[in-house]
């Protein structure tokens, strides 16, 4: 499949300008290369920075901290600061990818997530844990705006389909990896070093780095494709940070203290404010895209990560209950996130409104088939996880297609926020069960995490078919440019 220029149809802010840059044929090939090869990387090395795996870790870290039973609250809030942290940087370096060179905003997500990672070792009290923690989730969110106008840049619709399935595989794979690095011990004795959970993965970073110092050797000099953004534009891009930051503030504190019951109603007001947001972005001429990409991107942040985390955590949790090593099972959430990557490729040739729907249709088909799954059973998670992954890289990818880099960064910047809304909510709905059973052994603690995540699965699909009717609606922007079907 051809990398080169397909004819992006640019936003209003962008009207005017080429559908390509003006370069040679090999000049673009090189430049496609560059981009694909940083999508590939760049994605999956700040996705990465999300998952907490450090309760498998929790007696080797209360240990070296010298905590007792009453800091472990506090240690597991700190390693959970990541997320929140992302959801804040991802508005802002969207205005700042726009406002000056994205490369820069790039190579500056980069150098704070690796300072992130490398400081991991002087993390000796729980102070220290959330600051390393944050400062990785900062930095992620400064990589996805700025990887994201990089790829706009190119004009290619296989590009930004690649960039859709990279980052709805990524939500999916990412904490199975992380369960897979930081696995709890079948005997209960630590593991040698318990940062390890705190980057489970330093090498995605730095391969990360590297296909940034090659996308802009393979670029070259040639002009910016994009132009600086107008203060319509930073505006609205601006638009979710306070809600977003405000969000991502009360899940903290929640989290300290908040019974379940307060968390899920904070969590389930998210997702209607969200849905709120994006809507109202639907009628701008800058957030707004025909295809509903805002939408799309809140069904895939809050059925994504949120769906697939959990499962891999109960699954690792029942091997460890049968008596041998808490490892998850990998097949099919790789196979979800290759699907992830095939529905998107897929998405170049379809009619954008009819992927989009057809995405929707296998994610709710993907619910009630993962309330059948059996967690010691990887081929009944294969079905639905592989459906879940093959509409949402459809959907995903589909909504892009002429939508403008503005629609693009501001669908980018709701995505988390619904990741961490459809977090709170699987990890609040858990902690009910467990409050009301009281389990006693591991089955029975592993029985009453299930039975919340069922519920939550049952509350996710009602979501996902609010989010499909919604994205369904007809936008008022018009679809201008030969690229669109």
């Amino acid at each position: 499949m051809s990398l080169r220029a397909r004819g992006h149809a640019p936003s209003a802010p962008v009207h005017g300008y080429p559908a390509a840059p003006p370069e040679g044929r090999a000049r673009r090939r090189l430049a496609a290369s560059g981009a694909l090869l940083l999508t590939l990387t760049a994605v999956p090395a700040a996705v990465l920075a999300v998952p907490d795996a450090a309760v498998n870790v929790v007696p080797a870290a209360a240990s070296a901290l010298g905590l007792g039973d009453a800091g472990i609250g506090g240690l597991l809030r700190a390693t959970g600061l990541s997320l929140p942290a992302l959801v804040v940087a991802v508005p802002l370096a969207a205005v700042a990818a726009r406002r000056f060179s994205a490369w820069p905003v790039l190579a500056a997500g980069l150098a704070v997530l690796l300072s992130g990672l490398g400081a991991v070792m002087f993390a000796h009290s729980v102070p220290l844990v959330g600051t390393v923690r944050a400062v990785q989730g900062a930095g992620a969110g400064m990589m996805l705006p700025a990887c994201l106008v990089l790829v706009w840049e190119r004009r290619s619709r296989a590009l930004a389909a690649a960039w859709a399935g990279t980052l709805a595989g990524a939500l999916l794979l990412a904490m199975p990896l992380a369960l897979k690095a930081v696995p709890a011990p079948a005997d209960g004795s630590a593991v040698p070093d318990w940062r390890v959970a705190l980057v489970p993965y330093p090498w995605a970073a730095v391969a990360a780095a590297v296909a940034a110092l090659a996308h802009l050797l393979l670029r070259g000099r040639a002009p910016w494709a994009l132009p600086v953004s107008r203060h319509t534009e930073r505006g609205q891009l601006l638009l979710p940070c306070v809600p977003a930051a405000g969000f991502a503030f009360l899940a903290v504190v929640a989290a300290a203290g908040w019974s379940p019951g307060a968390r899920l109603i904070v969590a389930g007001l998210a997702v209607p404010a969200l849905l709120g947001l994006a809507l109202a972005a639907g009628r701008d001429a800058v957030a707004g895209s025909p295809y509903g990409c805002a939408v799309v991107m809140i069904t895939v942040g809050l059925l994504g990560y949120p769906v697939a985390g959990p499962l891999a955590g109960l699954a690792a949790a029942d091997a460890h209950d049968r008596g041998g090593a808490a490892v998850v099972p990998l097949l099919p959430f790789a196979a979800a996130a290759a699907a992830a990557m095939a529905g998107a490729l897929a998405s170049v040739r379809a009619r954008a409104r009819h992927a989009v729907n057809a995405g929707h249709v296998l994610m709710i088909a993907a619910v009630p088939l993962g309330l059948l799954t059996h967690l010691d059973g990887r081929w009944t998670m294969l079905v639905p996880l592989a459906l879940l992954g093959t509409g949402a890289g459809l959907a995903l990818a589909a909504s892009l297609r002429d939508a403008g880099v503005g629609a693009a960064l501001f669908g980018l910047s709701l995505c988390f926020p619904a990741v961490l809304a459809g977090q709170l909510l699987v990890l609040s709905l858990q902690a009910s069960r467990l409050e009301r059973l009281r389990p006693v052994t591991e089955a029975e603690q592993i029985h009453a995490l299930h039975d919340g995540y069922d519920i939550w699965l049952i509350v996710a699909g009602a979501a996902a078919v609010l989010l499909a009717a919604a994205a369904a609606r007809p936008s008022r922007k018009t679809v201008a440019g030969p690229g669109a079907r």
